[in-house]
């Protein structure tokens, strides 16, 4: 099949199943993550019950997310994908039970976010390490980007649908919604034809958790990015909690305008993950890091102080493009240098960086919006990030050596017998 650049790894029939999966499936996860700030906003008016609830549902993936990792590299990553996706659906359609039926307690909103942290502890690390056997490594950082994409273009649908189905008939019929989706995915991941991969050793599961842990520690180029991702993602993704607050309190718009901020970021990020999905190689993607946090940072001091909903809506822009450019490359960037065999562990370390660091900056920016003000809040948060990102940028030229070394030796791996110690210092 003869694809544009941009689209190269659909030609994989594995990977345009999950495609067309996912997408829809996203939609509705997007739909019910603005339904359930919107449900704790309406039920609570608390910007630290907000600040909570994202602590609740993704400190779990901080904890837990190593298991994932384990789990990723010894068993079958399509199984384990299919089981956590069936756990989603059932816990959206819970939460719907509860909704539709006016029986909703904040106190089960916690519980079911807390689940559903579990259940992504577990999905995330096999997900992102299950790519490279739907495409192989040739189109590894093109189904990345192109994943990214699919995230993104979700993003700006998803808000939107939810944004008129909550003014019109409630935020439980959002999370039904999302629970009917996950039927897409699961039955793409059913359809696929996927090799086995050979059995993994047999080691405890704390050598194994140590095996990950010590290959990032030793590796400069990969602790590093993910030291930025994790400062990003404490300091600056938070502001996504305090949405309900801006599109309300600030800028007066409601729920509609609630889903309208998230559409806008959305846009702004599939644009930034459509510009990676024209990549062919990861040259200069360290400066597209160092370029992009310090680019979202900017770009949240500068919406901080907006009061007008089209300013805020434009500044968004931005802010979403340089997050997902960040992201995408980092995660890019990770792929190539990791050796299969520990590509779970490690994938597990990177979503511990972007989803786990995540709740703790959410609780905070609760706690600090409700004493400070959202505004306030945010604009701390964006000086946080443009700090970061300087660091990186100074740190750059001394970890370029050690990206080629290691993406050198996983091409030496590809090409020939396995590496086991590929990356890894000598005893």
């Amino acid at each position: 099949m003869k694809l544009p650049v941009t689209l190269r790894a659909l030609r994989h029939r594995n990977f345009r199943l999950f495609f067309g999966g996912q997408l829809i499936s996203l939609v509705g996860t997007w739909m019910q993550n603005i339904a359930q700030a919107w449900l704790v906003y309406r039920m609570t008016h608390s910007s630290t019950l907000l600040g909570a609830v994202g602590f609740a549902g993704q400190i779990p993936i901080f904890l837990l997310a190593w298991l994932g990792g384990i789990a990723a590299d010894r068993y079958n990553r399509r199984d384990i994908v299919i089981a956590t996706q069936a756990a989603s659906m059932l816990l959206a359609f819970t939460l719907a039970a509860f909704t539709l039926t006016g029986t909703v307690q904040i106190w089960e909103v916690f519980v079911l976010a807390s689940l559903l942290g579990i259940t992504n502890a577990f999905d995330i690390p096999a997900r992102q390490s299950f790519f490279v056997e739907m495409v192989g490594r040739e189109d590894l950082m093109n189904a990345i980007a192109l994943n990214s994409s699919m995230f993104n273009a979700s993003r700006v649908l998803g808000p939107a649908v939810a944004a008129i189905l909550l003014t019109a008939i409630g935020e439980g019929w959002c999370f039904f919604a999302n629970g009917l989706s996950f039927l897409a995915v699961i039955a793409g991941l059913l359809m696929m034809d996927v090799r086995r991969r050979p059995p993994a050793k047999e080691d405890p599961p704390l050598a194994h958790v140590v095996e990950g842990f010590r290959y990032v520690i030793h590796n400069p180029p990969v602790h590093i990015i993910l030291m930025l991702l994790g400062a990003v993602s404490l300091a600056g993704v938070p502001y996504n909690v305090l949405m309900p607050i801006f599109a309300d309190s600030v800028l007066h718009g409601g729920a509609r305008a609630l889903g309208e901020l998230s559409s806008v970021a959305g846009v702004g990020a599939l644009l930034g993950a459509l510009l990676l999905a024209t990549r062919r190689d990861v040259g200069g993607l360290g400066r597209w890091v160092a370029a992009a946090a310090l680019g979202f940072g900017a770009s949240l001091i500068a919406f901080s102080f907006s009061r007008h909903l089209w300013l805020s809506a434009l500044l968004l822009i931005p802010v979403g493009f340089c997050i997902m450019l960040q992201m995408g490359s980092s995660n890019t960037l990770l792929q190539t240098m990791v050796p299969d065999r520990l590509r779970g562990r490690v994938m597990a370390v990177y979503s511990m960086m972007i989803m786990g660091m995540a709740p703790i900056g959410s609780l905070a920016s609760g706690a600090a919006a409700t004493r400070f003000g959202a505004p306030a809040t945010v604009a701390a948060s964006g000086i946080l990030c443009t700090i970061a990102a300087l660091l990186f940028r100074l740190r750059l030229p001394a970890i370029h050596t050690g990206v080629k070394r290691l993406i050198v030796a996983q091409e030496m791996a590809a090409a020939g017998p396995p590496q086991e110690s590929a990356g890894l210092p000598p005893e």
